[in-house]
């Protein structure tokens, strides 16, 4: 079969492109160790219509793109061919961090609190819409958040990420809608933190990493893609202390997968598109190995 992988930044956000070039890396292999043909966008050409001219010609489709860019192009692989990914409307909803927060406050999930400058505790502001940590900075005492952007409360914690696989939740339901749990493949420290300037900075992580509540981390998780109508692929962005605070939900491939496929047993390509069709397994094996990874996916096994 041929799946068609694309990945906006390689070609056209070039400090975010050593990140995508990682992600499409692993992921092509997979697949090519399933015997499937991988088809890429070509360098120069418009995104959207790469898609539009290449998704019809294969048999499944993966989009990987900036938050702000990706429920555009998740349209486009939904009406032309079996996108393996998120379907185009949860996608726009988990890409407004202010909706996501409320939807996930609605049942029950603790979410960092919107606040404005008067709040007495550290603050964060950052992206309505954003990808990771861009944008995302300590307040200053009395800074306003500029337009396009939000300030919430700082959580104190260790930060970590679930990587999860739903099965096919919306989209061609009668066809493959199963009903089965999303499979957890391995919970991520994040090395993040704030620099100096109190900047947020993404330096990597390293997986997979067993925390005390590792158990209820996972249920967060699960209910999260529940809750946001997730399928395929999705990193739910924790931080962890006293509570289990969801910060963002990405409904793409994360840097967490160059470190995943190393530690274990499945290729990520078959999980993905078992889960795809509604049959995802019922969990991964872990091959004993840890997977430490930087933030331009160089990967260090032990």
């Amino acid at each position: 079969m041929k799946v068609l992988i694309a990945e906006y930044t390689m070609f056209h956000e070039p400090a975010l492109s050593p990140e995508g070039r990682a992600m499409v890396s692993v992921l092509k292999k997979s697949f090519e160790n399933c015997g499937h043909t991988v088809v890429l966008p070509e360098a120069g050409s418009d995104f959207n219509m790469e898609i539009e001219r290449l998704a019809p010609e294969c048999d499944y489709g993966l989009v990987i793109a900036p938050d702000a860019m990706l429920s555009k192009f998740s349209f486009t692989m939904d009406r032309n061919t079996h996108n393996i990914g998120t379907e185009s409307m949860p996608v726009a909803v988990c890409a407004n961090k202010r909706l996501t927060s409320k939807l996930l406050a609605n049942v029950g999930i603790h979410v960092p609190k919107e606040v404005d400058a008067s709040f007495a505790g550290k603050r964060v502001i950052k992206p309505v819409t954003g990808e990771g940590s861009q944008g995302v900075h300590v307040a200053a005492d009395g800074e306003e958040p500029k337009e396009g952007e939000m300030s919430v409360e700082f959580i104190e914690g260790e930060h970590y990420s679930v990587s999860i696989v739903g099965s096919r939740v919306i989209g061609e339901a009668c066809g493959y809608y199963s009903g089965l749990p999303p499979v957890v493949l391995t919970v991520n420290r994040q090395f993040s933190h704030p620099d100096a300037s109190g900047k947020f900075v993404y330096e990597g992580g390293e997986t997979p990493v067993h925390p005390a509540k590792e158990v209820e981390m996972i249920e967060v998780a699960k209910k999260t893609i529940e809750t946001l109508g997730c399928q395929g692929y999705t990193g739910v962005d924790m931080v962890v202390g006293d509570e289990i605070y969801v910060v963002d939900v990405n409904t793409r491939p994360t840097m967490s997968i160059v470190g995943i496929v190393n530690v274990i047993e499945e290729e990520i390509a078959d999980v993905l598109l078992k889960a795809t069709v509604g049959l995802p397994p019922e969990c991964v094996h872990y091959n004993g190995k840890k997977a430490v990874f930087d933030a331009e996916g160089k990967v260090t096994v032990t």
